[in-house]
């Protein structure tokens, strides 16, 4: 087997919905999970859709067909299953209406706009890398005033605090008072990029809402909304040739990326 073919079984039994990825390392330690009949020693093991996985002596549930959702953020809502802090999480909020969802990518807790879910790890991977291209467009009101020549500079991209940014299109919308509303489009989705490129501007953010990434987009949805993508929809701006790989394949195309 070759570095890229399969997942560690951990990650598989967690995305079957058995238990979490800890959980499952757990049910290793304990004996309980079994590899083509053989009870299984350790979690450094990875399997392929060929392999037989049981756990307490049953058969993994079979991967459901991949899905993608649209979801609302709203503002106070950390992108985690676990806080350590144990403020409160979309996982918390949408347990009751989604099966095990990964996000796609991140926002910061005070971010508000377009997260977009999938129950497949392998797409979250793929949508998240810059070589795939796609831009994450934000509305941004900011306390203070920004000129041309600004804009012109973050277009061409920026080195801040050690950190290259690509470049970044922004354009201011309206001004109010002291704040301006802008909107920003980024390519890379760098650790909290929008509001660092906005600091090097002299703004300082007071709202942030994400309303496109790549060719989805945040539309009137309520905010707290999550609507399920149609499948022929998601295919058709994601590429059929994603879909039509095979595992080891679409392994391959994630770590090239």
């Amino acid at each position: 087997m070759s570095e890229f073919e399969g997942e560690r079984i951990a990650k598989v039994i967690a995305r079957a919905g058995i238990c979490s990825r800890r959980e499952a390392e757990r049910l290793i330690e304990d004996g309980r999970v079994k590899l083509n009949g053989a009870v299984l020693k350790s979690a450094a093991v990875n399997v392929t859709p060929k392999d037989l996985v049981t756990v307490n002596g049953k058969p993994l549930p079979q991967k459901e067909e991949t899905k993608l959702w649209r979801y609302h953020k709203p503002a106070g809502l950390v992108v985690s299953n676990n806080d350590p802090e144990g403020r409160p999480t979309i996982f918390d909020k949408l347990r009751q209406q989604l099966p095990r969802v990964i996000s796609i990518g991140r926002l910061d807790i005070n971010t508000e706009g377009l997260l977009l879910l999938t129950n497949d790890g392998e797409l979250a991977r793929y949508l998240e890398l810059p070589a795939t291209g796609w831009i994450r467009r934000y509305r941004v009101r900011a306390y203070g005033r920004v000129d041309d020549a600004g804009l012109a500079r973050i277009a061409k991209g920026v080195e801040i605090e050690g950190v290259k940014y690509g470049p970044v299109e922004g354009k201011v919308e309206t001004s109010q008072g002291d704040n301006q509303w802008l909107s920003i489009a980024i390519r890379e989705g760098k650790n909290r990029e929008v509001k660092k490129i906005c600091e090097y501007l002299g703004l300082k953010v007071n709202r942030l809402i994400r309303t496109s990434f790549g060719p989805f987009m945040l539309g009137d949805m309520a905010r707290g909304a999550i609507e399920e993508v149609p499948p022929k929809v998601m295919k058709s701006n994601i590429g059929t040739g994603f879909f039509k790989d095979s595992h080891a394949d679409r392994r391959r195309k994630v770590q090239k990326s």
